[in-house]
Order: structure tokens, then sequence, then C-alpha cells
């Protein structure tokens, strides 16, 4: 295809775009505001310590594998992944624990002391979650599906009936064990997705699957070395990179779009936006332009946003894992804190990253890079004082619950929050993941790739098709490419 075809942003999704367009001839050039290339992905220093600045869980590497054999490389020459084992491990506040090994049959016997019989309903489950995931994968993640009447096939009608799709995921969940603390296992990673156990279809069932028959992986180096095998990709295909380039506006005339810049405009024959349309929308376009309006944008559902706080840390850190999550045995009230009555969480449910266990590469000898993720309700305000009582509120509880007390022994401090997720990358309410995967904004339901007022501009990224995560930002990316390609050729 010889066009030239200019993308906004290079995130996860960007990147994938830029790749399969370039692959075509397209003259593909990527517009990037800030100074490194991975948007909401990549790694940063400070003071001898590196720290993943986002996205830290590496799942799904079957998805990177396709990715890379599409263009005869192999992940294994990209970067260096190491399995981990145990998964992560689940610290309760009632003092319980639990370490997720890498193969399921040995997590299994773990779930009896539980409940009696959970073992084998575990089994049953992950039997299920991977039927699930591959009918997901191949009929409709991967098939580049535009609309409702692309849905409505015969195919697609049959994988509905195997599909638990229309009730909630904690509904679900149920059927196969009733303890909290298993149901929280089952479930947690539905936060990954932006959605809670109780907004979420069970179609997400396929992340059973992800979770523990897949297992969960570390990248050499951090999603950086991702994000860098990406762009490394991209340029080998002929892709331009401008960093440090902030887009002010885009205008979709006739046979073209205006791409205004903060120090010229350009036209190109086609736009992706690598952005919230939401953003693109509201801050980017004319209204005469918009598919939607703000109140349109405004009843939205959100992921959560997040509390972040990256610490360098002296000593030992045990009994924190490279993944550790930190749970209430109760965890209702926090989501209720996110999705229904927003405000700050007062018995938080939080995460852990800790590289340095697995890498060296993140912290001098002797010292910790920890990561430290709390989910909270996007637009909550996120002044100085709310967020030194969230730090309070989290080491306390890590010191009190994990057994971990990290004050005094802090070498360099960082924290984002709503504002950052607002400011720096143009999320919508300083959301942390983009569009929360409710019934009604799954599948088709999502925002379209292609902007219907503005003829020639694209959407990639989380908050389109087909939803929220590195791998599957991998995929959207893929299928934004390929609907451009279709109207090229029309």
């Amino acid at each position: 295809m010889n066009e030239s075809i200019t993308i906004v942003g290079s995130g996860i999704a960007g990147l994938s775009a830029a790749c399969h367009l370039a692959e075509t001839g397209a003259d593909v050039t990527v517009l990037e505001q800030h100074d490194d290339l991975g948007g909401v992905a990549g790694t940063f220093a400070s003071d001898g310590f590196r720290f993943d600045s986002g996205p830290s869980w590496y799942l799904m590497p079957d998805v990177f594998e396709r990715f890379f054999e599409t263009f005869n490389r192999s992940v294994e020459d990209a970067y260096e992944l190491e399995q981990l084992d145990p998964s992560y491990r689940i610290l309760w506040k009632d003092g319980d624990q639990l370490d997720v090994p890498a193969d399921p049959a040995a997590l299994a016997p773990k779930l009896e002391a539980y409940e009696d019989g959970a073992a084998d309903a575990f089994r049953r489950y992950l039997d299920h979650a991977e039927e699930v995931y591959e009918l997901a994968m191949d009929r409709f993640v991967y098939p580049r599906r535009s609309g409702l009447l692309d849905w409505v096939d015969p195919d697609v009608l049959r994988s509905v009936r195997a599909l638990p799709l229309l009730r909630s995921m904690d509904r679900y969940v149920q059927q196969y064990v009733k303890h909290p603390k298993l149901r929280q296992l089952l479930e947690y990673k539905l936060v990954f997705l932006g959605g809670s156990p109780y907004n979420t279809p069970a179609l997400y069932t396929l992340m059973g699957h992800v979770d523990f028959n897949q297992g969960v992986y570390h990248p050499v180096g951090g999603m950086q070395s991702v994000v860098d095998a990406l762009a490394d990709l991209a340029a080998d295909l002929g892709v331009t990179f401008r960093t440090g380039t902030e887009v002010t506006g885009l205008r979709s005339r006739n046979t073209h779009v205006r791409v205004s810049t903060d120090d010229e405009t350009h036209t190109a024959r086609r736009v992706v936006a690598n952005a919230s349309p939401a953003h693109v929308e509201q801050t980017l376009l004319s209204p005469d332009q918009r598919d939607h309006d703000a109140k349109y944008w405004e009843n939205r559902t959100y992921g959560p946003a997040a509390y972040l706080l990256y610490l360098g840390v002296k000593g030992d850190v045990a009994p924190l894992r490279h993944h550790t999550l930190v749970l209430p045995p109760n965890w209702d009230h926090h989501f209720e804190a996110i999705f229904d009555d927003p405000t700050w969480p007062t018995n938080p449910a939080y995460y852990l990253h800790v590289p340095s266990k697995t890498d060296p590469s993140f912290a001098p000898d002797g010292h910790h890079s920890v990561f430290i993720l709390v989910p909270i309700a996007p637009g909550l305000r996120d002044g100085p004082a709310r967020r030194a009582w969230m730090r309070e509120q989290v080491l306390d509880d890590l010191a009190q619950h994990a057994g971990v007390d990290l004050r005094g022994r802090i070498v360099t401090e960082h924290d984002a929050c709503v504002s950052e997720f607002a400011e720096h990358f143009g999320q919508p309410k300083g959301n942390a993941l983009g569009l929360a995967h409710t019934l009604q904004q799954t599948g088709p339901l999502r925002p379209s790739r292609r902007a219907k007022s503005a003829p020639g501009l694209y959407y990639t990224g989380a908050d389109t098709k087909p939803g929220v995560g590195v791998p599957i930002c991998l995929i959207s990316g893929e299928q934004t490419a390929g609907a451009v390609l279709t109207d090229a050729a029309a």
C-alpha cells in the first residue's frame, strides 16, 4: 500500500499497527508526545533503581509469539523471558497465605484446605476456561468483527451456546466454589480488564486459562524490553518515529487528514489514533467531526484509576515475591468504592511488583525495586494531602498485614495517580486501563475502530476492540491496520 499514514501515540497498539502497516509498504510516521516510546508501558530509572511504570504482568505468551511470527521473527530473538514459579503470592489480611505454583496440578490440592471438593472443581473450571479461551480467541478476538451484524453468523452463534456470556463472573464462579478466598483467586485478574467480579461477564473466565494454564512470565529488563523490541521491528520495517511531538488537532478533509502539532501542520492519507477516542473527540476534533457528545463519554464505565508508589528500598522485603497480592478476606467494600460509591478505600486490596526478586538489573545489590498499585475510582481528587494519606495507609497496612515495614529504608520514591493518567496520557477521568469490560462494553459494543464523522481517522488501543491488556492491544493494532488496508483497497 503506497499511502502516507500517521499514527498518533506509541503505545503497544500504536507500535503494533505501525509494524503491520509498514510491512505492506505504507509510509508510516509515529508521533509521540513524550520523549520515550511505549505510552503507559515502559520503565524508568531513579538513583540506581528501575521501575516498570505501568503494565508489569506478562500474560498470554501465545499472542506475543503469534505477533512476532507474523514478521518471521521470534520472541526468543526479541527478548529473554523467564517463567515465574510461583506465579505470584496472595497474602490475605487475616494472616493466610497462598503461593500459586506455575503448574496448576500442584495448585489444585492446596485448595482442598478451603473447601471440600475444591480440587476437582478447580480442574473442571480450568477445563472450561481453556475451552472458552480457544473459542473466544479463534472466533471473537482474532477475527476482525466490526459491528453487531458481523457477530450474527452461524459460527459465532454456535459459540455463544458454549460461552457463559450473560451472567456475572462472580455468579459463574460460584457454580464451582463458594469459599470467598477461592472466588477471589479465580476472579482477581478481572481488575486487569478494568472491571470487577460483579460487572464483568463470565466470558472472561478465559482469564483462568491465561493465569493458571499458560503461566506468568517476566521479560528480562521489564516491559521496556517488549517496547524496545516492537520499536526495533517497526524501525526495521521503515517506520519513522518523532518523539517530543504533541498532536494538537486533527481535521478530516476529503481525501486526507490534517494533523496539527506544536510546530507544524501536515497531511496524511489516513491517521491512526492510539489514544482514547474520548480524548481524541473532545480535545483534537472539532464538534462537527465528533461521533459522540460529552455526555456519552461521561456515562461510560471506565476501569479503575490507580494510586502508584514506586520505592527503592534497602534490605530484604520478604515475604513479598515478584508478584504479590494483598487482599482483605472480604473485598466487596473496595470494589464498591471503585464502581458504586467512588471514594478512597480504607481497607484496600492492592498489588506489589518486586522485579528485583527475579531480575537484578532493577536494583543495586542489597536493595529492591518495589512498585505498589492500589486500584481506586477514576475521577477522584488526588491532591498532595490525599496522596500522603494513601501512602501512610498502604505502608501501615503492609507492615501490619504482610509483615513488611518499608519505612526508614526508602532510598528513592515516586508516585503517580489520577492526575498523571489524565494529564500525561489523556485517560478519561484519569483511569489507568481503559473502558471496563462490562456486558455493555464488550465485543461489538466497544467504540468503533473507524471514526464515522471524520473519514480517514481510525482508533486503536485499550478503549476500542478487542479491549484491555498489553497482548490484547497487540491484536488491536493488527485489527486496526486491517481496517485501514481494507478501506485503502476499496
